[in-house]
């Protein structure tokens, strides 16, 4: 009979364990959480010093009295959830719930499933870490004052089953700053200037770009500046002015993190944040391997830190020698200056587990998305064990008259990790320039030409953007960028389409409440302050009471005030003109989860449903029938003309009853400006105030 019960938080970790330790072990699963606030109520006794009100979870009494009966037979209950604050938490909850106050309870963690760390972490266990604990308590309880005192407010303003999150919706708001910034974007023109030179007894001609000139370089604005110079070269003889010659190093990658997993997975692999997150649970927990069992791949997927334990250092050092040669090897590399700032660096940076199992070895066992992330993550960190790659560099000045070109190459001298691993927006090409090439070379003008360009606006987020903009600013912590994102991608605030992240009307009015009524939640200064004091908890530094007494009088008195100074957002049940073909009611505007639509009020005996066109009083430059905001499947604002599709006109930006008084077209409304939809008309104007 079992002698010691071993609890683990899920399944698939019960089988990859169980089979490292002996028949005097018993291995059972919580399956996360067992324990919460309750989803009735706030769960927090305001009135008793902010106390949680803790209940079982339902459906999992079952589970609770099976771990009972266990615990009660066994002389030593070991609880090996996961190595953070959740999975402290966790441990602390299953204390109280399983009532194991007078068993030999301990607490132990591993960074990886493999049988050495397990074994290890049974020598080493200790008692459960309150400081962890409270610093989890503290973010959840802060979480729910958040979502239970703002989200009924948002029900009421503007629309039933909307919520408001401490970190979800300053995400929000970081997406509609970008939007906004987008949106009053005005392009400016600007010139480059090529002359493609040939070289005296080469085939192959070079491309100089053009630079400035003995003074400095000069920008381009406009063309007839450009036609000005272009004159002046051409009366020019071309000569080689300097030819320089370097080396360049270029540092083999980090390990690595939550984060910058989940952000190379989504440019390399095209995986949400979420996605990622799931698959790499499933390689850290254990997966099926032919011949093996299961096996944890990988070590802890949760981790801000880049810090690698000296044993895989020394390991990775020697199979790199043996598959690569001595020269490829580097020394122990670590973001020193990073770690100093990062939190929970008891867990090392994500690498596998075993370098032995390489993906070619476990690709059969694999589903296709586990395979693919694996390799990512193998190469990876083989990679950041590396010597960096050394580039050979040219740089050629060259003359015509007064004006100065630059011809740039690149040459791979060594590729170092760049065997193994290349970032996905690593788009370094190595080019090399005629061997012959020195300063007496002759040149001849073959042709030269100016090319306009406009200047661009600033990028829409994508998931891997957004989850790297919220660890910079420190909002967040690595378990909580990917459910912040699925949050507000599943409540139609945000849309995604392609790789992009849009903000959906939705998501605009309820940023918008926000802003106005509790700027100090959206304020991302104030959330990187809080997760500070968070880790101040952890640290055993800050009481975690203290920051619930702080906060929650603040936001109690913003929601009262907010009650009733916040003006209601109308955007459901307005009654329109258009008759209702099934019972000739006149048909209302609805909002639903993409917008909104037309619905009959005779709803549930007529279920008639339309689309809105929502005419924004603009006639059609194309046609001059109406533009009406339109959505894209996913929610984002467009607008067209409703005579589509014998009609194909489109604007992301909203257009404006206004033509351009330089060329007659159509002008946008670009926040408090009008600029004309012709990038290369460029006419510009402020709207007027009246």
């Amino acid at each position: 009979m079992a002698k010691y019960l071993v609890i683990v938080e899920s399944p698939a970790k019960v089988k990859t364990i169980g089979k490292f330790l002996g028949s005097n072990y018993k291995v059972m699963a919580s399956q996360g959480h067992v324990r919460d606030l309750p989803k009735s109520q706030l769960g927090i006794d305001v009135e008793n010093d902010y106390e949680p009100k803790y209940i079982t979870i339902r459906g999992k009494g079952e589970l609770l009295a099976a771990l009972r009966k266990e615990a009660k037979k066994a002389d030593k209950i070991y609880l090996a959830t996961d190595p953070d604050r959740e999975g402290e938490a966790i441990s602390w909850h299953l204390a109280a719930a399983l009532k194991l106050e007078e068993k030999d309870i301990y607490r132990i963690t591993f960074n990886e499933i493999t049988k050495s760390a397990v074994k290890e972490s049974l020598k080493n266990a200790r008692k459960i870490d309150m400081n962890l604990v409270d610093a989890q308590q503290a973010r959840r309880a802060l979480d729910r004052i958040v979502g239970y005192g703002i989200s009924p407010l948002l029900w009421a303003k503007i629309k039933r089953g909307l919520s408001a999150g401490r970190v979800q919706s300053v995400a929000l708001r970081i997406i509609c700053d970008r939007e906004n910034l987008i949106d009053e974007f005005i392009p400016e023109e600007y010139w480059t200037m090529e002359a493609t030179l040939n070289i005296k007894n080469e085939k192959k001609p070079i491309v100089a770009q053009f630079v400035g000139d003995e003074n400095g370089k000069i920008e381009i604005k406009t063309k007839a500046q450009m036609e000005e110079i272009l004159e002046e070269v051409k009366k020019n003889t071309f000569s080689v002015d300097s030819i320089k010659k370097g080396e360049r190093n270029k540092k083999a990658p980090l390990p690595f993190t939550t984060s910058t997993m989940q952000q190379e997975a989504a440019k390399a692999l095209n995986f949400a944040t979420q996605k990622t997150m799931r698959i790499a649970q499933q390689l850290y927990e254990g997966v099926e391997i032919e011949g093996r069992g299961s096996i944890g791949l990988i070590t802890y997927l949760r981790t801000d830190s880049t810090r690698v334990a000296n044993e895989a250092v020394e390991t990775t050092a020697k199979f790199i020698e043996e598959n690569y040669g001595l020269e490829y090897a580097a020394g122990k590399r670590t973001d020193k200056k990073g770690d100093e700032k990062r939190i929970q660096d008891a867990h090392e940076a994500i690498r596998p587990t075993d370098l032995s199992l390489s993906p070619v070895v476990v690709k059969d066992s694999l589903s296709r998305d586990q395979f693919r992330l694996y390799q990512l993550i193998w190469k990876r960190f083989i990679a950041s064990q590396m010597a960096g790659a050394v580039y050979e560099t040219t740089s050629v000045k060259i003359k015509a008259g007064k004006y100065r070109f630059s011809v740039a190459a690149t040459k791979v001298k060594f590729e170092g990790f760049m065997a193994i691993y290349k970032e996905a927006d690593d788009n370094e090409k190595s080019n090399t320039l005629a061997k012959g090439l020195d300063l007496d070379t002759k040149l001849s003008l073959e042709n030269i030409e100016g090319i306009q360009h406009f200047t661009q606006p600033p990028a829409h987020f994508t998931e891997a953007s957004l989850v790297k903009t919220l660890e910079e600013l420190g909002i967040g912590r690595p378990s909580t960028y990917a459910p912040t994102i699925s949050t507000i991608i599943a409540r139609h605030y945000v849309a995604k389409e392609q790789k992009n992240l849009y903000v959906t009307e939705l998501g605009s009015a309820v940023n918008n409440a926000m802003m106005t009524a509790f700027p100090v939640i959206v304020n991302t200064q104030f959330t990187a302050n809080m997760e500070s004091l968070l880790d101040g908890v952890e640290e055993g530094n800050v009481e975690w009471k203290d920051i619930i007494r702080n906060f929650y009088p603040d936001l109690k008195e913003a929601i009262d005030l907010a009650e009733k100074e916040l003006e209601n957002v109308t955007i459901e049940d307005e009654v329109t003109d258009v008759i209702c073909e099934n019972c000739g009611r006149n048909m209302v505007v609805k909002y639903g989860p993409h917008g909104k639509f037309l619905a009959c009020p005779g709803f549930p005996d007529c279920r008639n449903t339309k689309p809105y066109l929502e005419k924004i009083g603009v006639a059609c430059p194309k046609c001059g029938k109406d533009v009406i905001l339109k959505k894209t499947k996913k929610g984002r604002i467009f607008y067209g003309c409703e005579g589509y599709p014998e009609c194909d006109f489109v604007s992301w930006q909203k257009p404006s009853t206004k033509k351009c008084p330089d060329c007659g077209g159509y002008m946008v409304i670009k926040g408090q400006k009008l600029a004309c939809a012709n990038p290369e008309c460029g006419h510009v104007e402020v709207i007027s105030k009246e």
